[in-house]
């Protein structure tokens, strides 16, 4: 039996992701990691669809389903291959049918939510606080003992609505003068921040037509690694210096279960830690882990413990409970918070930005007060800072939308710059020395980068980038061209640093009728292939035409070999 959790940021980290990438257990089992998504891809397919059929009376079959899968837009394209090929595996479409299965980026179905939000399903500045009243005794009483009861301030009000004039009053209906999308007048610019269990995302977006709901992205989606696993890589340190990294490390691998179990009691109390609550917070330590501990050092807990109350703010409990202070609970966080607003920071700051207007606050580590307070504090005098209710199904609610309207964003930029590699003619005044190579008596540069699109460009949902290609022989069946990606905008040819090869394009030519004519026409026929390629898109498609035949060309892109 093996364990594995918190696998899905191996595909943000791991730079050469394809189908055989491995994944290993608690216990050091490994195991394809294709073989665990898929697993657990299904396991969502068979809970929606009975939960479906349970709700509508009669049976729904998969064919009868469009599937949306959200994954981080700071993803690369060999992660989104890899998660569509694992829900084919798990039966969410197939390759024959490709429009069955959408991807969609959280922090974008985020936006599309947060857009129908009203007044009152957003956050206050601050939660409310429990103060005591007395509660006055009565005459019939026969005790004066006078008792107490808790009850709640009221909430502090969530963030005015902006003044509208009277032209825009009268050419609205009357309910939807609440909702977040009366804020949003064509132009106005906005960022959604999605903070996640493994990454945070953060993207820009301007209105760009209010009728339609249309937007477009000024900034390409970044971010990084910031979610709340962070707080739970700073918990284990915490308990690695109170117990020993060597026990940590033992109790991994023999109490997998119970390791899972203790990380589980953390969360809960992860969630509770607040900047406006002193009380100390209770962690169950498992039986086996005590159990464990006292075999392994020869020594209780509780003694353990005790030696680090002073440094780290952690006592041990009647109750058999670790028990932290609130403020050791929130140093937990500080490492996470500080990545997250150097993140923000750097888009904040960014010139396409311009005027930033509006912050969402979303995702499942969102509903941490630790961290809404801090970006309130940090990022509140520039911008409005918004936090919907229910900010962890955010992105589930989101996605459900893109999925009736996949085209909400018309306007998306390029995180890298894409291009192939080709022969160009030679042209000495052009070209270095070493590139140039003789072939069929004709000077050629090799290793040019012939670029699709460069990082941070513009690019609307339909836009087409085409280029025309001649195979090597009029009879050839395949072409096969390497795909590159960088984060430079300037780079001319394939082997400069920070090029990277990341896919195949495989054009499938088949038969080709050149071959039916005579020889004349062989030697004398040029066949060009034209390629399209979308990158609007959450996913690059391609498509192709042979000239010579007049027939599509099947073309497929693979970033999952090599």
């Amino acid at each position: 039996m093996a364990l594995f959790d918190k696998f899905k940021m191996t595909l943000h980290a791991d730079q050469n992701l394809n189908r055989d990438t491995l994944l290993e257990a608690a216990n050091g089992v490994s195991v394809p990691a294709l073989q665990i998504f898929t697993h657990a891809l299904a396991y969502f397919r068979d809970h929606a669809l009975r939960e479906l059929s349970d709700q509508a009376g009669v049976g729904v079959v998969e064919e009868d389903v469009r599937w949306v899968i959200t994954v981080p837009a700071i993803w690369s394209h060999p992660a989104k291959q890899f998660m569509r090929t694992a829900a084919y595996q798990a039966g969410m479409g197939s390759p024959t049918r490709p429009e069955q299965l959408l991807i969609a980026l959280e922090p974008e179905a985020a936006a599309i939510y947060c857009r129908r939000l009203r007044r009152h399903q957003l956050l206050p500045e601050r939660p409310p606080e429990p103060r005591l009243l007395p509660r006055s005794s009565t005459s019939s009483s026969t005790s004066s003992t006078t008792s107490s009861t808790i009850i709640h301030s009221p909430p502090s009000m969530p963030p005015p609505l902006p003044e509208l004039d009277r032209e825009q009053l009268i050419s609205l209906p009357y309910r939807s003068l609440e909702t977040v999308a009366d804020w949003l007048r064509e132009d106005t610019v906005y960022a959604v921040v999605d903070c996640g269990g493994g990454t945070v995302d953060i993207t820009v977006h301007q209105m760009t037509d209010r009728a339609t709901g249309h937007l477009k992205e000024l900034h390409k989606a970044t971010g990084g690694p910031h979610g709340s696993t962070g707080v739970d890589a700073e918990f284990e340190k915490f308990l690695e210096t109170i117990f020993g990294e060597d026990f940590l490390n033992t109790f991994r691998q023999q109490r997998p279960a119970a390791y899972v179990d203790l990380m589980i009691a953390f969360e809960s109390r992860k969630r509770n830690a607040s900047p406006y609550r002193s009380n100390p917070l209770n962690i169950a330590l498992p039986f086996s882990f005590i159990d464990l501990y006292r075999k392994f050092k020869g020594k209780d807990v509780e003694w353990a413990i005790k030696r680090q109350h002073e440094r780290l703010g952690v006592r041990w409990s009647a109750q058999g409970m670790l028990r932290v202070e609130q403020e050791a609970m929130r140093r937990l966080f500080i490492p996470t918070l500080n990545n997250i607003t150097q993140a923000i920071e750097q888009v904040v700051s960014a010139p396409e930005v311009g005027r930033l207007q509006y912050m969402f606050l979303v995702g499942g580590f969102a509903e941490s007060e630790l961290l809404q307070k801090h970006i309130r504090d940090t990022f509140g005098h520039r911008v409005n800072v918004i936090i919907p209710q229910g900010m962890g199904l955010a992105i589930l609610r989101g996605a459900v939308q893109f999925g009736l309207d996949p085209g909400v964003v018309t306007v998306r930029r390029s995180r890298l710059t894409y291009g192939v590699g080709v022969l160009n003619r030679y042209q000495p005044t052009i070209h270095p020395p070493e590139k140039r190579v003789v072939a069929a008596g004709s000077e050629w540069c090799a290793d040019v980068l012939d670029r699709f699109v460069v990082v941070d460009e513009s690019v609307a949902v339909g836009d087409v980038v085409v280029r025309s290609y001649t195979p090597a022989t009029p009879a050839q069946n395949t072409v096969i061209l390497h795909l590159y990606a960088t984060q430079r905008h300037d780079a001319k040819f394939v082997t400069e640093e920070g090029v990277e090869r990341v896919g195949t394009l495989h054009l499938e030519l088949g038969a080709s009728s050149v071959n039916n004519n005579n020889n004349n026409n062989r030697t004398t026929t040029r066949r060009e292939i034209t390629v399209h390629m979308k990158f609007g898109d959450t996913e690059v498609k391609a498509s192709a035409v042979d000239h010579y035949s007049g027939q599509c060309v099947k073309a497929n892109i693979d970033f999952l070999t090599l």
